[in-house]
């Protein structure tokens, strides 16, 4: 990475949540440098410059303080609840010719064979930790899945590296897996395939004195003649 991009920061003379908060509203991101046994410096810079940069991959920039110039990394950008707007960022003070560990995203591309036999590709990693000069730290390491066929795996021992870049996270760390898609079921299909439950036939049980109401009812029921001759028995 050759580029460098100048933005001008101001130091921030209060802190605070609330400071913070203000800065946003007014299109400023709070931000803290760092590094080369120097003061920490808190400072403010635009927020539609820094993510302008930030999302064309730039990681070295230029910070301009007063009538100064220092070569700055990002170092940490921290993001709200959502993931979506930018709340702090962290600047780290750099040489061009010291070497700086760094995390480098994994951009994917293709489509892998085995999405054509009923498989999906599973990414387990989208970052690797990569040690370089700063001057020479990739915007992104990109991999070809379209060879995957179901069952394979890719792992950060299979990249291939930019000239000057070291590899710093483990060889045998997990990639990628193409693997067949689990089948989902409906839930009338699983009722379908469910067996049906036997049918249970229990005696109704008589409450106390029950049977004594039951016997009156019937008698109440009888023709007259029967009761009658009941009666001449007796």
């Amino acid at each position: 990475m050759d580029k460098t991009v100048v933005l001008k920061a101001e130091i921030r003379s209060s802190r605070g949540s609330k400071d913070a908060a203000g800065l946003r509203k007014r299109g400023q991101i709070p931000a803290i440098i760092y590094g080369h046994k120097k003061e920490p410096v808190a400072i403010s810079l635009d927020a539609r410059s820094f993510v302008e940069e930030l999302h064309h991959g730039r990681r070295l920039m230029d910070i301009q303080l007063g009538k100064e110039n220092e070569k700055m990394l990002v170092k940490e950008v921290q993001y709200d609840y959502l993931g979506k707007e930018i709340i702090h960022i962290d600047l780290m003070r750099v040489d061009v010719t010291e070497m700086v560990r760094v995390a480098v995203p994994i951009e994917f591309k293709g489509t892998a064979k085995g999405a054509h036999e009923g498989g999906m590709v599973e990414v387990h990693t989208d970052r690797v930790e990569v040690e370089c000069r700063v001057t020479e730290i990739p915007e992104r390491i990109t991999v070809s899945i379209k060879e995957m066929a179901l069952g394979d795996a890719l792992h950060v021992k299979d990249l291939q590296l930019p000239e000057g870049v070291k590899l710093i996270s483990p060889p045998e760390l997990l990639l990628a897996t193409c693997h067949l898609v689990a089948e989902v079921k409906t839930t009338e299909e699983l009722e379908a395939e469910a067996p049906a439950a036997p049918e249970v036939i229990t005696a109704a049980k008589e409450e106390p004195g029950e049977g004594e109401e039951v016997a009156e009812q019937k008698e109440a029921k009888e023709p007259k003649e029967k009761k009658e001759k009941k009666e001449e028995k007796k």
